[in-house]
């Protein structure tokens, strides 16, 4: 997660357990917008076998269902999912085993999934550094559904503001909302937590690692204001940042519930 950083500087921020693994969120975004249910990104999901899980260590009762049901809301109520990308930790919730585990089908049955195209060109044609995080399983039922369809950005009526990055992957999207006055970006895996806001400190799971320094720097210089929502922080869930002379640090940290 933290690439060629030396442990000695990472693990004072973030330890590691006695097999050098470290605890991770898999967090998304959930947007109520009048008839409206949007979702961003949708989690790993449960339909892996054990031994996939097993690489991964999964625990604690969060899922993703239970997270609708506790605002009130159930996966069929999702009107439109976006996917920033589909590495299998940020697309996979949205696709689920039918009732008799007998073929794969749509979590959200009356959504839209929303995508880029360079994105899904990559994860049908993938490249051999990125082939493990893209699952067929993942993938193909959505587009067999005929709820699959590539990012317009008018979509959303101004509500939000994407951009595109290739650094982690091909043509991953930041997407940006407007609420209670404050511009808050969904960092995707441009910046999974508040311990990489270090331009140098990305993964190494980033296809072109350079990119991604230089997407970094850019993003953070041209929205400084911005409150970072973080997919993958298992303990801040969105934060400011401080401007020192051009040196751009994290600030206070929030959660959503705060604003």
């Amino acid at each position: 997660m933290f690439g060629v950083v030396p442990k000695s500087l990472w693990s004072k921020r973030h330890p590691a357990d006695d097999n050098n693994m470290c605890s991770w969120a898999m967090r998304c975004l959930l947007i109520e917008d009048g008839n409206r249910l949007i979702l961003i990104d949708n989690g790993m999901g449960d339909k892996q076998d054990e031994k996939f899980k097993g690489f991964y260590y999964l625990h604690g009762d969060d899922t993703l269902e239970k997270s609708l049901n506790a605002h009130g809301f159930s996966t069929n109520d999702i009107t439109d999912n976006i996917l920033t990308h589909l590495h299998f930790d940020h697309c996979g919730g949205g696709i689920q085993w039918n009732k008799d585990r007998t073929k794969f089908e749509t979590t959200f049955k009356n959504a839209t999934y929303h995508l880029s195209q360079g994105q899904w060109e990559l994860a049908m044609n993938p490249n051999p550094r990125e082939k493990a995080s893209f699952l067929k399983e993942n993938l193909i039922p959505m587009q067999e559904s005929g709820q699959m369809k590539f990012i317009d950005y008018n979509d959303f009526d101004g509500l939000i503001q994407f951009e595109s990055v290739n650094g982690h992957t091909e043509e991953m999207l930041i997407p940006t909302v407007d609420y209670k006055g404050h511009k808050i970006s969904f960092m995707a895996d441009l910046i999974p937590s508040h311990h990489h806001l270090p331009i140098a400190w990305v993964m190494g799971y980033d296809s072109q690692p350079l990119i991604s320094m230089q997407e970094k720097t850019k993003f953070l210089t041209s929205n400084s204001s911005h409150l970072l929502f973080y997919e993958h922080d298992n303990s801040v869930e969105l934060s400011y940042l401080t401007n020192n002379d051009g040196h751009i640090k994290f600030g206070e940290g929030l959660k959503l519930s705060d604003l």
